[in-house]
């Protein structure tokens, strides 16, 4: 039997406290001295929530991996899925959708043993045409990956509880949204840029064949500012979270797994094979960069300002944990390995890096002030059958084709930033945290801006402005329970990296 405990109104209590006495102003005076460590518990926040944490994995639609959620096949050899009784509906796949799709190929199952699969298209282009202005049907043959070794109509694929079944299992005992969007159509740096700055505009040059279009990034492209850059490479100008963190002195870091170099040359780092610039969203931009990949100069000043600029390996972030800095504010990116892209990932050893840290930090002291987000950069193409709100038109005849034959995405409000169509695909997100709702499903309309929102709402920082999607974001809000009357601190959900079922029970 689960037992409602104090812990919440106490939180809440404090946090009234926190407001009135300005602890904001101490955190401030902390990050700027040389006094060590920041006590990240001990900023004023709107919420009981002191630490946050997004997990951003690659290339996943919502239909991808909870499209048939909470029914599982459950063939011999697979683990287990049974959902909990008066689990909620999600919009999933129906059964209409399942046997007489409007695209040419219906979607299909995918099992355990298909876990690698190619890589689908999911270019800016490309996906609004699939999309086909709201007519869903051109994903198979237009977006599915192509070679002798890609399953046929591959992008309408799907996986569920006997494969991704940590997610699920996470769903059943925290929340979800079935109604949260990619802010644009479109690649990986475009999402990762929409996660921290709720804007993919402002690029320096403004055009890049191909890649950067009336000042709108459209393409994954390199940034400048890194020393491991590859290509055609641009700067990124405006704003982004970090900048706002900063401006209050707030900790914060984003935590990549292939960031650490491998070696020097001429004067620049050398990263290995498995790092991705576009994986570094913060490296676009002057404010936030790290062109050298240099170390925090210890492990006291994660999250504050120093040589690293708030750029970080991921072995940081566990030391500033063990070390009770955990910053307020946390990115963490997989390495490439475990980041669950096609091709180059899997949704089993995806699990395994969100199963091993999620167990780890439901064993930390500063689990009963934290929330962690899991969401996605971009759909890959994978099929989901809910047509995006379109919220932010483009009118470029030679980029947007979200409207059938006629083109376009739209007619654009004077003055507003091309290429920016959007939403996007519908992507998953859930909400771990002692705070998050009990099998809970929200049906509230969020992008991936409405992170960056949460942020700046529950550390009071203002707006990004220069029309990022942040000022139009919705609420993420609702995932969670702040009255005391579902927050619940017992036994953590430890589950199984390997099979994702539950080790420990609540």
């Amino acid at each position: 039997m689960r037992k409602h405990q104090t812990l919440a109104a106490s939180a809440l209590i404090g946090l009234l406290l926190n407001a009135q006495f300005g602890v904001s102003q101490l955190g401030l005076s902390q990050q700027r001295g040389d006094s060590g460590p920041v006590d990240a518990s001990r900023y004023a926040t709107t919420t009981p929530i002191k630490h946050l944490i997004v997990i951003i994995d690659e290339n996943i639609s919502f239909d991808h991996y909870f499209g048939t959620y909470p029914d599982a096949v459950n063939p011999p050899g697979e683990p287990s899925f049974i959902a909990q009784p008066n689990t909620p509906a999600i919009n999933g796949l129906t059964s209409t959708l399942l046997t007489s799709n409007p695209d040419a190929a219906a979607p299909f199952r995918l099992d355990r043993s298909e876990a690698t699969t190619c890589d689908n298209d999911n270019h800016y282009t490309d996906e609004q045409k699939a999309y086909n202005g709201g007519l869903l049907n051109q994903f198979s043959g237009l977006l599915s990956g192509v070679g002798a070794d890609c399953t046929p109509n591959l992008s309408m694929g799907y996986y569920d509880g006997n494969t991704v079944t940590a997610l699920w299992n996470y769903a059943q005992n925290f929340a979800m949204s079935d109604n949260f969007f990619a802010s644009n159509f479109g690649t990986t740096v475009m999402g990762h840029l929409n996660l921290i700055a709720g804007q993919t505009h402002g690029a320096v040059p403004a055009n890049v064949a191909g890649k950067v279009v009336n000042g709108s990034v459209i393409v994954n492209i390199d940034p400048v500012t890194d020393d491991c850059n590859t290509g055609s490479a641009i700067e990124m100008t405006g704003k982004n979270i970090g900048d706002l963190l900063n401006s209050k002195g707030i900790t914060w870091g984003w935590f990549y797994g292939d960031w650490t170099p491998t070696g020097s040359s001429n004067g620049k780092v050398q990263c290995g094979t498995e790092y991705d610039s576009h994986y570094a969203p913060f490296q676009y931009y002057q404010s936030t960069a790290n062109p050298h990949h240099l170390k925090p100069s210890s492990v006291e000043k994660i999250g504050q300002t120093d040589q690293a600029n708030h750029q970080y390996a991921i072995t940081d972030f566990w030391n500033a944990l063990q070390s009770g800095n955990l910053p307020a504010v946390t990115f963490l990116k997989p390495p490439h390995l475990q980041n669950g892209h096609p091709s180059d990932s899997t949704p089993l050893a995806e699990q395994e890096f969100l199963v091993q840290t999620l167990n780890r930090l439901q064993e930390s002291p500063d689990w009963k002030s934290t929330a962690v987000l899991i969401t996605y950069d971009d759909s890959d193409g994978w099929y989901d059958h809910v047509m995006p709100p379109i919220v932010s038109t483009s009118s470029d005849s030679a980029n947007d084709a979200l409207l059938g034959p006629s083109g376009l995405c739209g007619t654009s409000k004077p003055g507003a930033y091309q290429d920016r169509c959007g939403y996007g695909p519908r992507l998953p997100f859930l909400a771990i945290s002692p705070f998050a709702r009990k099998n809970y499903v929200d049906h509230s309309l969020a992008d991936q801006s409405s992170i960056i929102r949460f942020v700046e709402d529950n550390w009071q920082l203002g707006r990004i402005g220069d029309q990022s999607f942040d000022a139009i974001a919705g609420p993420i809000t609702g995932l969670f329970d702040f009255t005391g009357r579902g927050v619940i601190f017992e036994q953590p959900l430890i589950l199984d990296p390997t099979t994702g079922k539950p080790q420990g029970r609540w």
